[in-house]
């Protein structure tokens, strides 16, 4: 019984690491093909992979990280939140002029943020498939085991007395 028990479970691990491995694989090609669509370029001005294709985690992140640089730049460093402010003083004082540059530096901040959000997205499904690519590798030696402990369970007990005490071989 216990020996069917560990077949089984041998079994369905190696199923479900294999179905796991194929999933997170599909899973990263299809993050890859869909970044690699948009021909992005990694900034020149970037710290991280210059002039690289954004095509994997680590060009995505890379710039994600170069487009913040460049929206506080253009900004002078302040955030959204921080010239909403300044947008609201300056219509109050009656600086128009000065509300509609502030406001056109928002949309920029903001348009920043909408990029790098779906970059950092892209960033963390390629960690959850490499998870679950690495669990699927872990769930087949787990099943390669359970196949092994089963296959090794009748030779312990074919060399036990019917007392339970090994037998001399």
């Amino acid at each position: 019984m216990k020996n069917g028990t560990a077949k089984l479970a041998g079994l369905v691990s190696i199923i479900a690491g294999i179905i796991f491995i194929v999933a997170g694989a599909v899973t990263w090609g299809v993050i890859t093909s869909n970044l690699a669509d948009q021909n992005i370029t990694v900034a020149e001005d970037s710290k991280m992979l210059p002039g690289d294709d954004v095509n994997g985690p680590f060009s995505a992140f890379a710039q994600a990280q170069i487009i913040n640089e460049h929206a506080l730049h253009a900004t002078e460093g302040k955030t959204y939140a921080e010239l909403g402010e300044e947008v609201r003083a300056a219509e109050e004082s009656g600086d128009t002029a000065r509300a509609e540059e502030l406001q056109g530096q928002r949309t920029t901040v903001m348009n920043a943020s909408f990029l790098r959000a779906s970059l950092f997205t892209s960033v963390v499904s390629y960690g959850v498939a490499a998870f679950v690519i690495g669990m699927g590798v872990l769930l087949l030696i787990f099943g390669a085991a359970f196949n092994s402990l089963a296959k090794a369970a009748p030779a312990t007990v074919a060399a036990r007395r019917d007392d339970g005490v090994p037998a001399r071989v």
